[in-house]
């Protein structure tokens, strides 16, 4: 009787069908999606041989293609209040981090990319700071989100030419005083052209940061 009391107080509803979000096995326990709507998020987690391009000036590590259900699942974060998407999404990076990692780091510093304080007060929380919540609970990383401060609003990029994208993003970012002490490891929710984290380098490098690289929830198909 108990047990079926604790349930019924901790059942929560899944956000993309409103089913009772139980994991497997576990009733007692809610997670964040049920499970039909987490294997379709689960189906758009890439290969192996997709999901890495760490290669060049600032390699990329992306969990998921954005298309479909992890499309849904980033806008009903962003747009929809439910930050424990986010949480999600970064503990599912993490883990194909930590089986594919592809660097030799064990102490790293992992900056989200920030928001405007604008925005931020508009939304209640920075979308990159959930997932990197996430991801550094299960990694064991540090979670800076101090040093990277966000000074200029920018329009959404989705649309923009690269052109236009340097152009939104230049002198958008400044940094802290106080510097990380580990390599540094820039994440975001999604990976277009790679602009924003191109930019976020950029200011952390010239002030002698060591930027290793960025990973993602989602990267967009480049066709």
């Amino acid at each position: 009787m108990l047990q079926q009391l604790i349930s019924v107080f901790l059942e929560s509803q899944c956000p993309f069908c409103d089913r009772v979000a139980y994991p497997q096995g576990n009733r007692t326990t809610p997670q964040t999606i049920c499970q039909y709507c987490f294997d379709k998020l689960s189906s758009h987690q890439l290969k192996q041989r997709d999901r890495r391009s760490w290669w060049g000036d600032l390699p990329v590590f992306a969990w998921g293609s954005y298309e479909g259900q992890l499309k849904r699942a980033i806008a009903l974060m962003k747009y929809n209040d439910r930050p424990e998407i986010g949480i999600l999404l970064g503990e599912l990076l993490a883990l194909a981090w930590l089986k594919y990692n592809p660097i030799e780091y064990s102490k790293i510093s992992v900056i989200p990319i920030p928001l405007h304080r604008d925005k931020l007060e508009d939304r209640g929380f920075n979308q990159a700071e959930k997932i990197a919540w996430g991801f550094c609970r299960l990694t064991r990383y540090s979670l800076d989100n101090r040093t990277l401060i966000r000074v200029k609003t920018t329009q959404a990029m989705f649309n923009l030419s690269p052109e236009e994208r340097l152009e939104n993003l230049q002198g958008a970012f400044k940094l802290n005083k106080k510097l990380p002490k580990h390599p540094v490891l820039l994440l975001d929710d999604i990976y277009t052209m790679g602009t924003t984290v191109k930019e976020a380098a950029q200011v952390l490098r010239r002030n002698r940061v060591r930027v290793i690289g960025s990973i993602v929830a989602a990267k967009v198909k480049q066709y």
